[in-house]
């Protein structure tokens, strides 16, 4: 009987031992997750983490068209965030359509280019102009001063922006 009870505590021992080992085995990596969570923590609790992207629009205004002709919507755009972002669409839902374009002057003629996307960098403003950056907004409705024009912008980290633009005289 002492020999089956002494081979019985071994194996019992055994186990303990097997069963501390891996206690001991992952205890390793528990803790440095939990070093490394609680740095993170403090990092971003500091405020050094950064701030995403957040584009605000000010100051959005279109131009009266011409009769039929296709026209011009101009604004300001903030981001306040510590990181840039990138204007990847635009939408005037009552138009026919609108994008972004771009005056080229070239020999003294100006031209219009279509561009993709317009970066609004971290911590400053993008200003659309009739004389540089804007939305051509083609096939509008018919739009008098003090109307509002409802659009939609789409960035690549703020998502989507709504808002109206007031109908304004060219030059004012």
């Amino acid at each position: 009987m002492k020999a089956t009870e002494a081979k019985a505590t071994e194996a019992n021992n055994m186990k303990d031992s097997a069963l501390l080992r891996t206690a001991r085995a992952a205890l390793v990596p528990v803790a440095a997750s939990a070093v490394a969570l609680g740095g993170l923590t403090a990092w971003t609790a500091s405020g050094a983490a950064g701030r995403p992207a957040s584009v605000t629009v000010e100051d959005a205004r279109v131009l009266v068209p011409f009769g039929t002709d296709d026209t011009a919507a101009m604004l300001r755009l903030r981001n306040t965030g510590d990181t840039d972002d990138e204007l990847v669409a635009v939408d005037v839902p009552s138009a026919g359509g609108a994008m972004l374009s771009r005056t080229v002057v070239k020999n003294g003629a100006g031209t219009m280019r279509m561009v993709p996307s317009a970066t609004v960098p971290a911590h400053g403003t993008l200003e659309m102009s009739p004389h540089g950056l804007d939305i051509m907004v083609y096939r509008p409705p018919e739009l008098r001063p003090g109307d509002r024009l409802p659009y939609v912008l789409r960035f690549r980290r703020s998502g989507t922006v709504r808002g109206e633009a007031v109908v304004v005289r060219p030059g004012s």
